[in-house]
Protein backbone atom coordinates (compact mmCIF):
# COMPACT_ATOMS: atom_id res chain seq x y z
CA UNK A 1 0.00 0.00 0.00
CA UNK A 2 1.34 3.47 -1.12
CA UNK A 3 0.02 6.19 0.78
CA UNK A 4 0.95 9.18 3.23
CA UNK A 5 0.30 8.52 7.44
CA UNK A 6 -1.67 11.41 7.65
CA UNK A 7 -4.75 9.99 4.90
CA UNK A 8 -7.97 9.12 6.63
CA UNK A 9 -8.20 6.32 3.67
CA UNK A 10 -5.07 5.31 4.02
CA UNK A 11 -6.10 4.23 7.63
CA UNK A 12 -9.18 2.90 6.52
CA UNK A 13 -7.21 0.62 4.14
CA UNK A 14 -4.94 -0.51 6.86
CA UNK A 15 -7.67 -0.98 9.48
CA UNK A 16 -10.11 -3.21 6.72
CA UNK A 17 -7.02 -5.56 6.06
CA UNK A 18 -5.73 -5.77 9.42
CA UNK A 19 -9.40 -6.80 10.58
CA UNK A 20 -9.19 -9.50 7.93
CA UNK A 21 -5.73 -10.28 9.08
CA UNK A 22 -4.05 -9.30 5.46
CA UNK A 23 -0.41 -7.94 6.77
CA UNK A 24 0.34 -5.13 4.55
CA UNK A 25 3.29 -3.62 3.15
CA UNK A 26 3.39 0.24 3.99
CA UNK A 27 4.89 3.10 1.98
CA UNK A 28 5.10 6.38 3.18
CA UNK A 29 5.17 8.31 -0.11
CA UNK A 30 6.13 11.38 2.00
CA UNK A 31 9.10 9.64 2.85
CA UNK A 32 10.39 7.73 -0.36
CA UNK A 33 8.49 8.39 -3.93
CA UNK A 34 7.32 5.58 -5.89
CA UNK A 35 9.14 3.53 -8.39
CA UNK A 36 8.32 4.76 -12.03
CA UNK A 37 7.55 0.93 -12.40
CA UNK A 38 5.07 1.11 -9.72
CA UNK A 39 3.57 4.43 -10.70
CA UNK A 40 3.25 2.96 -14.21
CA UNK A 41 1.10 0.28 -13.11
CA UNK A 42 -1.58 2.59 -11.81
CA UNK A 43 -1.61 5.07 -14.77
CA UNK A 44 -1.81 2.29 -17.22
CA UNK A 45 -5.20 1.38 -15.38
CA UNK A 46 -6.32 4.74 -14.08
CA UNK A 47 -4.32 7.04 -16.05
CA UNK A 48 -2.82 9.77 -14.49
CA UNK A 49 -5.31 12.10 -14.37
CA UNK A 50 -7.39 9.54 -13.14
CA UNK A 51 -4.77 8.92 -10.12
CA UNK A 52 -5.36 13.00 -9.22
CA UNK A 53 -7.45 13.70 -6.29
CA UNK A 54 -8.74 17.08 -7.28
CA UNK A 55 -10.80 17.94 -4.24
CA UNK A 56 -7.59 17.81 -2.08
CA UNK A 57 -6.20 20.71 -0.45
CA UNK A 58 -2.79 20.72 -2.47
CA UNK A 59 -4.72 20.80 -5.81
CA UNK A 60 -6.91 23.53 -5.57
CA UNK A 61 -4.40 25.69 -3.41
CA UNK A 62 -2.18 24.98 -6.03
CA UNK A 63 -4.72 25.96 -8.69
CA UNK A 64 -3.80 22.78 -10.62
CA UNK A 65 -7.60 22.44 -12.23
CA UNK A 66 -6.55 25.68 -14.72
CA UNK A 67 -2.84 24.61 -15.21
CA UNK A 68 -1.93 22.67 -18.43
CA UNK A 69 1.26 20.02 -17.63
CA UNK A 70 3.05 17.30 -19.50
CA UNK A 71 2.68 14.00 -18.07
CA UNK A 72 6.19 14.85 -16.66
CA UNK A 73 5.82 17.87 -15.06
CA UNK A 74 2.46 16.33 -13.35
CA UNK A 75 4.90 13.16 -12.14
CA UNK A 76 7.10 15.52 -10.33
CA UNK A 77 4.87 17.54 -8.90
CA UNK A 78 3.44 14.33 -7.22
CA UNK A 79 6.37 13.13 -6.22
CA UNK A 80 6.75 16.20 -4.19
CA UNK A 81 2.90 16.49 -3.24
CA UNK A 82 2.04 12.71 -2.96
CA UNK A 83 -1.33 14.58 -1.28
CA UNK A 84 -2.35 14.54 -4.86
CA UNK A 85 -2.91 11.26 -5.35
CA UNK A 86 -6.07 9.76 -4.80
CA UNK A 87 -4.77 7.57 -1.72
CA UNK A 88 -4.23 4.88 -1.18
CA UNK A 89 -2.62 3.28 -4.34
CA UNK A 90 -3.01 -0.73 -3.05
CA UNK A 91 -1.53 -3.62 -5.44
CA UNK A 92 -2.04 -7.64 -4.73
CA UNK A 93 0.09 -9.28 -7.40
CA UNK A 94 -1.61 -8.07 -10.71
CA UNK A 95 -4.48 -6.41 -9.03
CA UNK A 96 -4.83 -2.54 -8.34
CA UNK A 97 -7.15 -0.50 -6.58
CA UNK A 98 -7.03 3.34 -5.61
CA UNK A 99 -8.57 5.68 -3.07
CA UNK A 100 -10.91 4.70 -0.58
CA UNK A 101 -12.82 1.54 -2.15
CA UNK A 102 -13.85 -1.47 -0.47
CA UNK A 103 -15.48 -3.57 -3.33
CA UNK A 104 -11.90 -2.78 -5.15
CA UNK A 105 -10.11 -3.86 -1.55
CA UNK A 106 -12.36 -7.04 -1.10
CA UNK A 107 -11.29 -8.23 -5.05
CA UNK A 108 -7.76 -7.82 -3.82
CA UNK A 109 -8.08 -10.55 -1.28
CA UNK A 110 -8.95 -12.86 -3.99
CA UNK A 111 -5.51 -12.07 -5.64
Amino acid sequence: MFAIKSSQAARAAERFFKERRITVQYVDLQKKPMAAGEIRRFIDKYTLHGLLDTDSKPYTDEGLKYMKMSDAQWLDRIGKYPQLLRLPLIRAGNKIAIGKDEEAWKALLTA
